[in-house]
C-alpha cells in the first residue's frame, strides 16, 4: 500500500491532457519519457519510459522530485503494475565519458524504448531538449516543459527511473561506503567530494567531468572492489 500524500503534494497532480489529445488523434501507444542522473558525478544515466492505460487511474503519482524516497518507493510497484508497458534504459558512466552526455541520453533512451518491444506511435518527452534520437520520427515527438509535473505518463516514467537508479546506487554503497552513495546517489555533496579527494575515483565515476579537475585527489586510489561492467546494473 502506498504512503499517504503529504499536504504539499495533494494539489497540482499531473493529468492525461497530453495523452488524451494524442489518443483522440489515433495514437494507440503514447509513451512518456524522463531521465535521471544527468548531473551526477558517479553512476549511470537512466531513462524511464511509461505507457499508461486509458481506462484505469492511479492516484498519488507526482513528479519524482516532489516526492521523498519513501513515497517513491511505496509507489513503484503500483506504478509498474498499472502501466500497460514500462521500461528503463541506462548509459554507463564509461559511455557518458566516451560519448558525451547528449549522445549518452540518446543511447539510454533508445535502450529503454527498444525494451518496450512494441511499436510506439508518439513520445512525450520531459524538458526542452529532444533526446529520443531516430527511433521515433520527429513528427511523433512532443516536448513538454516541466512535463514530469504536468503529464501523467512522464510523471510515472520519472518515478520508475528515479527509483531504479537510486536502488543501483544504494547497492554500490556496500562496495564504496566512504562515498555515501546510499544517501547522495552519486550526486555532489561535501562527503562525496571529500571521499573523492582522499581516495580517488571509483569505477563508477565519470572521470572526464569538470569536477575531476576541480577536485584533485592527493593519493593513489585505495584498493577496492572493481565490479565488472555487467554487474554495474
Amino acid at each position: 500500500m502506498s504512503a499517504p500524500l503529504r499536504k504539499v503534494n495533494k494539489r497540482n497532480a499531473p493529468t492525461r491532457k497530453f495523452e488524451r489529445i494524442l489518443w483522440s488523434a489515433g495514437n494507440k501507444h503514447v509513451v512518456g519519457i524522463d531521465e535521471v542522473g544527468r548531473g551526477a558525478w558517479a553512476g549511470p544515466l537512466t531513462i524511464g519510459a511509461a505507457i499508461i492505460p486509458k481506462d484505469k487511474r492511479l492516484y498519488k503519482v507526482r513528479d519524482s522530485k516532489a516526492l521523498n524516497e519513501k513515497e517513491r518507493e511505496s509507489l513503484y510497484d503500483s506504478i509498474t503494475d498499472w502501466c500497460s508497458y514500462w521500461s528503463v534504459g541506462h548509459a554507463t558512466n564509461q559511455e557518458c565519458d566516451q560519448f558525451g552526455m547528449s549522445y549518452a541520453q540518446k543511447l539510454a533512451t533508445n535502450r529503454a524504448l527498444n525494451s518496450l518491444n512494441i511499436d510506439i506511435d508518439h513520445a512525450l518527452i520531459d524538458g526542452k531538449w529532444d533526446f529520443v534520437g531516430d527511433i521515433i520520427g520527429k513528427a511523433n515527438r512532443t516536448m513538454v516543459i516541466k512535463g514530469d509535473a504536468k503529464c501523467l505518463s512522464i510523471a510515472a516514467a520519472s518515478i520508475i527511473a528515479k527509483v531504479t537508479r537510486d536502488r543501483i546506487m544504494k547497492d554500490h554503497h556496500k562496495s564504496f561506503p566512504d562515498f555515501a552513495f546510499d544517501s547522495n546517489k552519486g550526486y555532489p555533496c561535501p562527503k562525496h567530494k571529500r571521499a573523492l579527494h582522499e581516495s580517488g575515483p571509483t569505477p563508477l565515476h565519470r572521470i572526464s567531468w569538470k569536477y575531476m579537475k576541480d577536485t584533485p585527489y592527493t593519493q593513489a586510489p585505495k584498493p577496492r572492489k572493481n565490479p565488472s561492467q555487467e554487474s554495474l546494473f
